[in-house]
């Protein structure tokens, strides 16, 4: 068995945590943001657990788009806010006078980001290999310093 790893960055996301009371993390705020994913499996005929240009290449889709687009949609220059936002109705607004590109997630949140982006990920990885290879954690970094996994 061997493990491999992948990180897809150059992203910037914006969100709030609404729920954050008595901390910075309750208003609108950014990062540049990436995501480390860790796929476990078998070798291949060219001796790779898997292909790392396979997010660009990928013949599996994700919601009909490369996973590599799926990512850039999701995280590049976009507002992530909860579907529960109190605010969802003025940031609907500002996404429909082209202020932001507003995505609504169940939940926010580094350790919710990885968990989601996480799933999505990994249905697709087994849907690419065959169910060869499986994405063992994914890791989203809201920066250098901070970062949270989920484990599937």
């Amino acid at each position: 068995m061997y493990q491999s790893t992948k990180i897809k960055d150059g992203y910037s996301t914006t969100f709030r945590q609404w729920r954050a009371e008595k901390t910075h993390c309750r208003f609108l705020h950014g990062y540049g943001t990436s995501v480390k994913f860790t796929f476990q499996g078998q070798l291949d005929p060219r001796n790779w657990v898997f292909d790392f240009g396979g997010f660009k290449r990928a013949k599996c889709l994700i919601d009909g788009v490369s996973p590599d687009e799926w990512l850039s949609w999701l995280l590049d220059h976009t507002t992530i806010i909860a579907e529960d936002d109190p605010a969802l109705e003025q940031f609907l607004d500002l996404d429909s006078m082209g202020i932001i590109q507003l995505r609504i997630v169940e939940d926010t949140g580094a350790e919710r980001f990885a968990e989601f982006i996480g799933n999505h990920i990994a249905a697709w990885v087994d849907a690419e290999t065959g169910g060869r290879v499986r994405l063992v954690s994914c890791e989203f970094r809201e920066h250098e310093k901070n970062s949270a996994t989920y484990f599937l």
